[in-house]
């Protein structure tokens, strides 16, 4: 153990001063350290170490034990005194002492008496260097005596009187503790009305009937021994007046009548203490308890107060409903007047209790072991305090001072004893005794002079591990004597350390304030006085601090999710970290939701409870280190609870409710439906809602409703469960407050009128007996109105009205209670009949071969018979002008919504004839047709040829067979062939055109190049112009005899093969050919890929350019070149592009005209202007479109064909 010693750093100074010298040593030097080896050579004087207390109270029933421990070199004997004189243990059988120590047993459970060993004890123990004392032990045995008997008569008093139940219990030793209970041993409730003194006395401010009992019992408690004594039960009645005079004159003999104040109200006076002011007197550190009972009726309030100061706000507390004032830890500032007050309604009295703090002895300084060496000097202090002021003794040895035997090197001065140039023999164990009235204090402190060269008590070689930028403390415990002085050096020739830069303490250890990586190395602690010298080593190594790098971070989630917490630690590499996880300061739940890795914790499925603090705590041997983090969880709130319906009126209703848990995100609003069960049962229905800071609701309610409510509240993250259902309110029925909605009249036959509306649904209705009035009359007529009461429907029908006449209808809510306000008044009309005129004067100008115009004159209003819907025009084609033969054609039909009197006929053939008619439309129906019209289009371009073929392709030949169009649009009067040749680099060459006559549908086209691929452009034409053309490619052969007529294989089915075809398959030299012909196929297929890919002349682009005309396309005549080759997808000579067809039949393109830019349904429609805005009925599907052509590469073939 090292020397106890004051942390405060060593003052460096030349003069001494004895005294204070010799107080610094005594504070510096306590006593010998306990180490072992160290204890085996020094000598010590004894010292107490344990003993019994002042004041020993003993159970009887058990072996006194009376203890007396003490340490000392070489170890103490001990003896005792009993009531001031030797008490021989030998002589007593009943009496031991423990080997080895001077702790008595007195075995008195065998034989003997607990009062026969009572009386004053004191022990000593002794050795060659001194003897110590114990204090004064008092040994009394415990005492529970019983109560005396007494004879407690009946208590009979009046109802709001006061009343004392005195307790008086036995005195015993230690003072027992005081409780009242009945015969059931339930404790009595106490109140501000009734309560139990200090002295144990039961209260009663004022008495109730209630309080009338027959087993008031006072006990009492003696914890020493364990035991409970009981009073005798007292009995308490309490009467009214009449009752009390009756009991005074039957029981006068027997009865105590209590003769206490009335039971009329009156202001308090005090039960305790009595008359306005009292004296108290307590001791330092006791609990000062201060008590004011008093009685009144109403029942009185206390309250306390200091005079001239206030309550110690942190040692205060109030027991027994008020009226009992405690101050714990009182001392002398607490003394002063303390003020109770005692109040009710009818008025308040006071009464000043004087406290006064008195103190048993306490130290100020209690004297020290000290130890010196020999021709050192020194000082023991003893400095006590009281009220009244101690008296300071001193014993040596256990002896008074003033008979004890003389020492030379000692003077007593009061309170200190001065030692000066001590030798060996001035060793001793001194008494310090202060006593006043209220008790004593007894202290042990000895003088051990000893001669020691220094010794050092720290471990040699201890290495100290410090964590960089902290204190590092190198322990140097030293005992010498004289004291030693100690110095620290760095390294094997390191000069002294200076107190500039380090700390030299007392009891040697040396601090380095701010550790740094350049403070490692070895210390020296050198120990030196004048009988020698002694030195040790210690080894300081700086460790890097451990950081958390990454630190858990707040989280809100919602609950049932997953929460991670991360917390990333760096530290020393030689220091090995260990990661906990803590909630809240405490340890993780032993649950299988939390689970940690190196650097994570991970909470599954987070509930409510998982809501805390979660600390990251990163620990090595030095140092440690931890990052918070809160996690809160969320979720949807509780539901509502608790739904109240208060204010209940005929029309609105309050509903208040408790909020359900918020879940720790804030509620934003409450949702509040209700169900009609008389009407609708078990469907729910919005009603309101209010902001999430409201609790009740104000709820308007319709007549004769049944009602429950529900609420449910929302936050952030949704929408909590329905509360329980309100209970149900019936509101009482009252007469409709609106009408049915969507009156409507409308004939379903020429003669009758058909009036509907919606009807009320039964929340609307208001009361029993839904029904409906239904008036009408005409409107343009003095007729009054004509009514009837329907039941609960919704349609009416009136027959026997003239056609298509307006009516004002209105429909009434009523029920048995009443009617509804007065309904609107809406216009109906009766039922229509088909109209009867035709629409006149209906006149067509044609616009163009595809497009004709029609306008008719209106028909009257009247003839219409109902509402007019519009014109529906009714055309078709009659017969062709180009074939002359009648065939039946589908009628087509437009329809005009509203008034207008012109429209446009779209999607007409050209060179064809039409007939139409005109209707005029009703809701009914449509009226009867005007006079046919007929009128003819002229002709138009055709559509494209219907197919071309190219066959039978010779060395320097192609024929080309082709169908008609199969929409001619007048008479053809020929065909154009336009076609141009394409070399083996897809270049076009020049364009060549040819007419053809009409009447043909084949042509040979001679005198072209072997072996060269060809594109044709071909169209019909009519006086109107030319129509669209179709394109198509052939091939002439390389050799007529060996491939005539091979065409590449994307050219698709339709194609023309050579039209003499040999076996050679088989043949050798054909086999050659065919692998030379592969080899080239290959070398151009590479060649064709690097041109695309390097922007060559048959990119896309070179595509979109390619929908060019034939007749401007450039040709190189000069040079013999052709031009660039396309193949666009307009089907005209392009100048750059891509081949296409594989498909020989190319169909035309549709060139009708389509209405269904201008039809609505089957019967399109016009706008007022004549612009066709709907379509014709019976439309044709369109035809396909024209030329199926491809944009792919040349087939290897056809390119073979073109390198040879």
């Amino acid at each position: 153990m090292q020397l106890k010693i004051m942390p405060k750093k060593k003052r460096l100074s030349a003069g001494r001063v004895p005294l204070i010298l010799f107080l610094c040593q005594m504070i510096s030097a306590l006593e010998v350290p306990l180490d072992p080896k160290l204890l085996e050579d020094l000598v010590q004087p004894p010292t107490i170490t344990q003993q019994s207390p002042k004041d020993y109270i003993i159970d009887p029933r058990e072996n006194i034990v009376i203890q007396c421990e003490a340490k000392g070199k070489p170890p103490p004997s001990f003896s005792w005194t009993r009531n001031g004189t030797h008490f021989d243990t030998d002589k007593d059988p009943l009496v031991t002492m423990k080997p080895g120590s001077g702790t008595l047993v007195i075995n008195i459970m065998s034989e003997g008496k607990a009062e026969t060993y009572e009386g004053v004890y004191q022990c000593t123990a002794r050795n060659e260097r001194g003897a110590a004392i114990s204090n004064n032990i008092v040994v009394r045995p415990s005492r529970s005596p019983l109560w005396t008997k007494e004879k407690l008569e009946p208590i009979t008093l009046q109802s709001g009187q006061s009343l004392v139940l005195p307790c008086r219990p036995p005195i015993g030793l230690p003072p027992p503790i005081i409780f009242w209970m009945d015969n059931s041993f339930q404790r009595l409730p106490q109140s501000e009305r009734v309560s139990q003194g200090l002295n144990g006395d039961l209260y009663f401010s004022n008495v109730l009937p209630e309080d009338t009992r027959e087993d008031y019992i006072c006990y009492a408690r003696f914890n020493h021994t364990q035991t409970i004594q009981q009073k005798q039960p007292i009995s308490v009645k309490v009467v009214s007046v009449d009752e009390l005079n009756d009991t005074i004159a039957a029981n006068l003999s027997d009865t105590e009548v209590y003769g206490a104040k009335s039971n009329r109200e009156r202001p308090p006076t005090f039960l305790t203490p009595e008359g306005n002011t009292s004296n108290k007197e307590e001791l330092r550190g006791n609990v000062l308890s201060l008590e004011c009972i008093a009685e009144g009726l109403p029942t009185p309030l206390i309250y306390w107060m200091k005079e001239e100061g206030t309550l110690p706000f942190n040692r205060t507390c109030y027991r027994n409903f008020q009226k009992t004032l405690q101050i714990l830890q009182v001392s002398e500032a607490d003394s002063g007047n303390y003020r109770c007050i005692a109040k009710n309604a009818l008025g308040a009295i006071h009464h000043t209790i004087s406290v006064t703090v008195k103190a048993a002895p306490y130290w100020i300084t209690a004297p020290q072991n000290l130890v010196l060496s020999p021709g050192e000097d020194g000082a023991l202090i003893c400095r006590a305090n009281g009220n009244p002021k101690p008296s300071i003794s001193w014993l040596a040895n256990g002896v008074p001072i003033e008979i004890a035997p003389d020492d030379p090197s000692r003077k007593i001065d009061g309170d200190t004893i001065i030692f000066s140039n001590v030798q060996e023999r001035s060793s001793a164990v001194y008494q310090c005794n202060a006593s006043n009235e209220y008790g004593y204090l007894l202290a042990n402190a000895f003088v051990n002079v000893l001669a020691e060269p220094p010794r050092i008590l720290t471990s040699a070689n201890t290495l100290y591990q410090v964590i960089a930028n902290r204190p590092a403390l190198l322990d140097c415990a030293f005992f010498g004597s004289p004291l030693p002085t100690i110095e620290w050096f760095k390294g094997a020739k390191g000069s002294a350390l200076r107190e500039d830069i380090y700390v030299l303490h007392d009891n040697g250890t040396l601090e380095i304030p701010v550790a740094q990586k350049d403070s490692t190395g070895t210390y020296t602690c050198v120990a030196r006085n004048k009988l020698g010298m002694a030195k040790n080593e210690a080894h300081l190594e700086i460790k890097d601090p451990t950081r958390i790098i990454k630190q858990p971070e707040f989280s809100v989630v919602q609950r049932g999710s997953t929460v991670s917490f991360e917390c990333k630690v760096k530290h020393d590499h030689t220091l090995i970290p260990t990661v906990l996880w803590l909630k809240d300061k405490g340890e993780l739940p032993s649950d299988g939701r939390f689970t940690v890795d190196k650097d994570h914790l991970v909470v599954t499925d987070v509930s409510d409870d998982d809501s805390g603090t979660y600390t990251c705590v990163a620990n090595t041997t030095l140092d440690n280190v931890s990052a918070s983090a809160g996690l809160i969880v969320v979720d949807v709130p509780n539901p509502p609870f608790d739904l109240e319906l208060t204010d209940q009126l005929d029309k609105s209703v309050q509903l208040s409710w408790t909020p359900g848990d918020d879940n720790n995100s804030p509620i934003t609003k409450f949702i509040i439906e209700y169900e009609d069960a008389m009407h609708e049962a078990g469907l729910w229905h919005h009603q309101t809602e209010v902001p999430g800071t409201q609790t009740t609701a104000q709820l308007k309610l319709s007549p004769f409703v049944i009602y429950s409510f529900r609420v449910m509240a929302e936050n952030s993250l949704g929408r909590s469960l329905p509360s329980e259902r309100s209970e149900q309110y019936l509101t009482k029925a009252a007469e409709p407050d609106k009408n049915p909605t969507t009156v409507e009249g409308l004939g379903s036959e020429p003669d009758n009128l058909v009036i509907t509306w919606k009807p009320l649904n039964g929340f609307e209705s208001n009361g029993p007996g839904l029904q409906y009035k239904v008036s009408w009359r005409q409107k343009d007529g003095d007729d009054e109105w004509t009514s009837v009461v329907v039941a609960n429907v919704s349609k009416y029908i009136v027959s026997g009205t003239p056609t298509f006449v307006p009516y004002l209808i209105k429909v009434q809510a009523l029920n048995d209670v009443g009617f509804a306000p007065e309904p609107a008044v809406v216009m109906g009309h009766s039922g229509e009949d088909l109209p009867m005129v035709a629409p006149g004067n209906v006149q067509v100008t044609v616009v163009n071969s595809t497009l004709a115009e029609v306008h008719w004159d209106a028909v009257p209003l009247k003839s219409i018979r109902g509402h007019l819907q519009g014109y529906r025009i009714y055309y078709w084609k009659a017969q062709s002008s180009s074939k002359r033969n009648r065939r039946h054609i589908e009628k087509k039909i437009l329809t005009f919504q509203g008034s207008k009197t012109h429209g446009m006929l779209p999607g007409l053939e050209p060179f064809s004839n039409y007939t139409l008619n005109v209707r005029v439309v009703n809701g009914k129906g449509e009226g009867p047709a005007s006079p046919d019209r007929v009128f003819g289009t002229p002709e138009g371009v055709p559509s494209a040829p219907s197919s071309l073929k190219i066959i039978n392709p010779t060395l320097d030949s192609l024929t080309l067979e082709w169908d008609p169009p199969s929409h001619p649009n007048g008479i053809l009067t020929e065909y154009i062939l336009k076609y141009q040749p394409i070399n083996s680099t897809h270049e076009l060459g020049p364009l060549v055109d040819l007419k053809i006559p009409a009447n043909k549908t084949r042509w040979t086209l001679k005198n072209l190049n072997f072996s060269t691929r060809y594109k044709f452009y071909f169209n019909a034409q009519t006086s109107a112009g030319s129509g669209s053309q179709i394109t198509e490619e052939g091939v002439t052969t390389v050799d007529e005899g060996k491939m005539a007529g091979i065409l590449p294989p994307d050219v698709g089915a339709g194609k023309a093969m050579a039209s003499r075809q040999v076996d050679i398959a088989t043949q050798g030299w054909f086999i050659g050919l065919m692998c030379a012909v592969a080899l080239l196929i290959l070398i151009l297929l590479i060649v064709c890929f690097i041109r695309r890919n390097k922007g060559g002349k048959y990119p896309v682009k070179e595509k979109e350019d390619a929908h060019a005309d034939p007749e401007i396309q450039p040709m190189k005549e000069d040079d013999g070149t052709f031009g660039e080759y396309s193949d666009a997808e307009d089907h005209k000579p392009l100048k750059k592009g891509s081949r296409t067809p594989s498909d020989r039949t190319v169909k035309k393109e549709d060139s009708d005209d389509s209405l269904v830019d201008y039809g609505e349904g089957v019967n399109g429609q016009f706008n007022e202007d004549g612009s066709f805005i709907g379509q014709y009925s019976g439309k044709k599907e369109k035809e396909p479109a024209e030329g199926n052509e491809s944009s792919e590469a040349p087939s290897p073939v056809n390119a073979m064909n073109s390198f040879v």
